[in-house]
């Protein structure tokens, strides 16, 4: 069986990862079949570079994704892509499904930086507060 999954490339501590397509049993940096884009997670935002006729190409043969490869997939709206042809849509259905999703992806990134901002300014604010010195409590008056 051809699976599609990730082969590592990198240097030690610096993962870079190819997409390919390779037998089931081969392993993880073993003998492959196809190279068929690159993964490098240590980018912001991660650079995933996938050669979209080439992955259908293997799905249409019956390559099974990984769970990771699948994920990456998604990101890219590449997933979607695959179902809506395979479901037998047209070219304009698919162009309209994609061009939604598109616009939910990027409403989807704005509110996740959004939520990184805020998170590091209360993330700052509470530190700045443990940091400032204890002011010491007024001393009571002695009472008579």
């Amino acid at each position: 069986m051809v699976k599609l999954r990730l082969r590592r490339i990198g240097k030690k501590k610096q993962p870079v990862y190819k997409i390919v397509a390779a037998h089931s049993e081969s392993p993880r940096d073993g003998k492959f079949l196809e190279a068929i884009g690159t993964y490098n997670p240590r980018q912001e935002p991660p650079l995933i570079d996938i050669k979209e006729t080439r992955l259908f190409y293997w799905l249409k043969k019956g390559a099974k994704a990984t769970d990771k490869v699948l994920g990456l997939a998604k990101y890219k709206g590449l997933w979607l892509k695959w179902q809506l042809m395979k479901n037998g849509k047209d070219e304009a259905a698919i162009a309209a499904e994609l061009e939604k999703w598109t616009v939910l992806q990027a409403e989807r990134l704005r509110r996740q930086a959004e939520k990184k901002t805020h998170r590091k300014k209360k993330k700052k604010s509470s530190g700045e507060a443990a940091a400032a010195p204890a002011a010491p409590a007024p001393a009571e008056a002695p009472s008579a």
